[in-house]
């Protein structure tokens, strides 16, 4: 038997019943194969997917390199933030490494309830902070790791400037 997400999930337990009922079918459940993209980086942003099982890459690819696996969002994650934060466009790009079960909401559904039920709204921007905090605590060592696997692989270039 699965559970419903809206009751074995931390993210929905700050809500009242009434709430939950309120909230519930704003969160549609997709159910993804790994490969799947959720979106591309530079697409505008229209969903935010909070991870309920399964594992979702976060690829970030600057001007001057390629694409960088900048975290692996795990069950209780959240990605697609953008579309909460009210950017133009997708800061990364979401892919599915595994078979995932996600729940997807729509940031202009997230918007409208904000202004109709400020009380339900602020809980679950609360959890989305909370969220997004925890996801840049960890994206910092991933990155700095990064930086350091980079610094390593230049070492054999001659340093300009340098005696």
């Amino acid at each position: 038997m699965v559970l419903n997400p809206f009751e074995r999930v931390q993210f929905f337990q700050e809500l009242s019943p009434e709430q939950r009922a309120l909230v519930q079918p704003l969160f549609i459940p997709c159910d993804l194969y790994a490969g799947t993209i959720l979106f591309e980086q530079g697409e505008i942003p229209e969903f935010l997917y909070l991870v309920i099982d399964g594992e979702v890459m976060i690829r970030f690819k600057p001007d001057d390199g390629p694409a960088l696996t900048v975290a692996r969002v795990r069950p209780l994650g959240m990605v697609g933030w953008s579309a909460a934060l009210g950017n133009s466009t997708y800061t990364s790009s979401a892919v599915c490494s595994s078979e995932c079960h996600l729940l997807r909401v729509r940031s202009n559904d997230l918007r409208v309830l904000c202004n109709k039920d400020p009380e339900t709204g602020g809980i679950i921007l609360e959890q989305l902070a909370t969220l997004i905090a925890q996801r840049l605590r960890n994206t910092h060592t991933h990155v700095l790791e990064l930086l350091k696997q980079g610094m390593r692989q230049q070492t054999t270039l001659p340093m300009h400037g340098v005696r």
